[in-house]
Order: C-alpha cells, then structure tokens, then sequence
C-alpha cells in the first residue's frame, strides 16, 4: 500500500473542501494518485459542492430545539426561498439543532467537525457537502447558539414565517412557565426589542438620542426644552427596551408590569433572564 503523507491529504482537502478522513480514504483507494481521488470523490457525491461554495446564501431558516438540559438555536442558509422550504434541508436544519441541544458544541469549527448523528460514517461539514450536491445550491451553517438551562427557568420557543424570525426567551423564577415566555417571545418577533431594561442601552446612544432630541427643540426656554427633552428619551426607551414595551396581547400593560402580574398569580417572582431574537437576513 502506497504511504499517504499529511500534506498529500491537505493538498486534495484544499482542493475539495471534504474533510480529512474521507480524503485519507479515497487516497488510499487511489494508491496516492491525487487526481483520480479527487474522482473519487466526486463519484461519491462529496466533492461536486465546491463549485457552488462561492454562491451567496440570503435565504434559509433558523431552527431552535430544548433538550433537557440545553436550548440550541441554529442558522443554517441557503441560496433560494424554494430550497429553504424543501423538505430535505428542514429536516437537515432540525437534526442539526437537535444534535447541537445534544452535544452542546463550544463552537460552530468544533459542531462541523462532528461525526453526523444521522450517518455516523461522515462529519457534518462532509454530510452538508452531501446536501449542496442534492439540492443543488450552497448551502451554509451561519450561526449556533447554546443555552444552557436554569432549573428555575422557563424557555419559550417562538418560530414565525417559517423559520425566518424565530425567538428564545428566558423566563427566571419557575420551570413552569412555558406559555408565559413563549407569549413574550412571541411579542418580541413582532415589536424587535433592542434591550431588556434601560439599563442595558450603552450610554453613547442615549446621548445621541439626547443631542437628536435637543436639536429638534431650538429656541425655547430651558425648562421646556429639558422637559420635552426627557419626554422624548422616555419614548425612546419605551420602544427599544422590552420590559417598557406595551404587551402585544394586552396594550394596556406593559410587560414588565405583564410579569408583575403573573408573579402575584403563581406567588414566585418572575423575571426576564435574556432573549435572542434571530432574523434571516
């Protein structure tokens, strides 16, 4: 059997975009020979997607899924509308979120490099090679996620548009309150919070949302304009910051006052732990 050295194998990696292992295999095949491996696998499907690599990718779906101990969120994308709500690639979309919940990858280099719950026999980044040959477009693993749960707090999973927005949110204070953060997040896919709390707004915008508002109120005496000024501010916050937002089921609240309520309810101070808000696009 010929030796097959580490830069032979890089060298047809570098040329293929397969992953290690499988380049190793099909050199071996191939007695060393770099041009018939690269045949090989082309036959096998796994190198025909490189062609398409380059090819920009604003279309997809994002995917979150709970395991017991972990929420995953994932951004998988590919070339076309068509292709996002092909059956083949929502399926790859949730194996993938629900092996990322499972294994809890520090990073998406360390998730691709995965052996493929689905085909062991292959990395995830070999079996997204398998993908874009199928369907015939690029398509790209963008962003990954992981929460690792608290086991006093609820999680809400909110999908809208198929997967093009899609919102965790983490509600602090029971393990049974599911319904209440899936509803916020189901507010914050229609009302895009920028932050939690005022707290949260770095202090450079509020000062450019001050000199914005000072501007508008030239020539007046300066009790009115620090008044028409703080007015101004107050309707900033309660637009960008989720606990000011008026509740989107309730107008007449807001959602802090929202969990107040249900606290007193269910006699356990809720809060708002953190959010993600993920948008295709």
């Amino acid at each position: 059997m010929v030796n097959i050295d580490p830069q032979m194998v890089k060298d047809l990696r570098e040329r293929s975009g397969v992953g290690m292992s499988k380049c190793k295999e099909a050199l071996v095949e191939a007695d060393g020979d770099i041009e018939k491996a690269s045949e090989i696998l082309r036959k096998k499907g796994l190198a025909s997607s490189i062609k398409k690599e380059g090819r920009e990718t604003k279309e997809g779906t994002i995917v979150a899924i709970e395991s017991d101990n972990a929420v995953s969120i994932l951004e998988i994308n590919t070339e076309t509308d068509f292709v996002a709500k092909n059956e083949k690639f929502q399926k790859f979309a949730q194996e993938l979120a629900k092996q990322a919940a499972k294994t809890k990858p520090s990073s998406l280099e360390v998730f691709a490099s995965q052996s493929y719950n689905i085909d062991p026999s292959l990395t995830i980044e070999e079996y997204r090679n398998l993908i874009i040959h199928s369907l015939g477009e690029n398509i790209k693993i963008s962003r990954l996620q992981i929460i690792h749960k608290n086991k006093n707090s609820s999680y809400g999973i909110y999908s809208h548009m198929n997967g093009k927005i899609l919102v965790v949110t983490e509600v602090k204070g029971s393990p049974a309150e599911e319904k209440l953060a899936r509803d916020i997040s189901m507010h914050i896919a229609a009302e895009s919070p920028e932050y939690l709390s005022e707290s949260d707004i770095p202090q450079n915008i509020k000062n450019k949302e001050i000199e914005i508002a000072q501007s508008q109120v030239q020539n007046k005496p300066a009790f009115v304009v620090e008044k028409i000024v703080q007015g101004k501010i107050k309707a900033f916050v309660d637009q960008v910051c989720l606990l000011n937002q008026k509740y989107i089921k309730d107008n007449s609240i807001s959602i802090s006052q929202l969990l107040e309520k249900r606290s007193k309810e269910i006699n356990s101070k809720l809060s708002i732990a953190g959010f993600y808000r993920w948008q295709i696009g």
